[in-house]
């Protein structure tokens, strides 16, 4: 387990494209080498990315997001991706990846890990809990889409953006 560097990119990449698969998004997956790399490698990454690596092979990843400070003034580690390919499964790889997340999670001070699990996924259901998550009964996720955001925004702005457009 380690933090990855930017050369992993290229080796990042397919597994990400896995994931991207197993969860029914692969249509929409836009990340390549470069996006990825001025993400997650640069010095003020809006990720970082923990890989299991074994013989040179990258068998799976963890990319996490931090949001620096909340109620509590400690930092929330979101993991938004855990991933391991199925061939390398059952081997420990996921528990590892995790914890070495919780490890940078506590440097940083952080008071709480957060994370969503696919509907359905009951394997990564069990997972989570036999290493002490819990679902989050207060909360229930919400999303919204390219097209509804845009709209929200255009909706509000009919009035409020030319006053702020026009010149003062």
């Amino acid at each position: 387990m380690r933090e990855a560097r930017a050369e992993d990119v290229p080796a990042l990449l397919p597994l990400m494209r896995e994931l991207a698969r197993f969860e029914d998004y692969l249509e929409d997956f836009a990340v390549d080498e470069e996006q990825l790399t001025a993400r997650a490698f640069t010095p003020e990454p809006q990720c970082r990315i923990f890989v299991a690596e074994t013989s040179g092979r990258l068998l799976g990843y963890a990319l996490i997001q931090e949001l620096t400070f909340t109620y509590d003034l400690r930092p929330t580690v979101r993991l938004k991706e855990l991933y391991v390919a199925p061939d390398a499964r059952s081997q420990g790889l996921g528990e590892q990846l995790l914890a070495a997340v919780a490890r940078w999670a506590k440097t940083r001070g952080a008071g709480r890990l957060k994370w969503d699990v696919l509907a359905g996924n009951q394997k990564a259901e069990r997972f989570y809990q036999r290493l002490g998550g819990q679902p989050d009964a207060k909360w229930i996720a919400y999303t919204m889409d390219h097209s509804a955001l845009a709209a929200l925004a255009e909706h509000h702005c009919a009035a409020d953006c030319t006053a702020s457009a026009a010149p003062a």
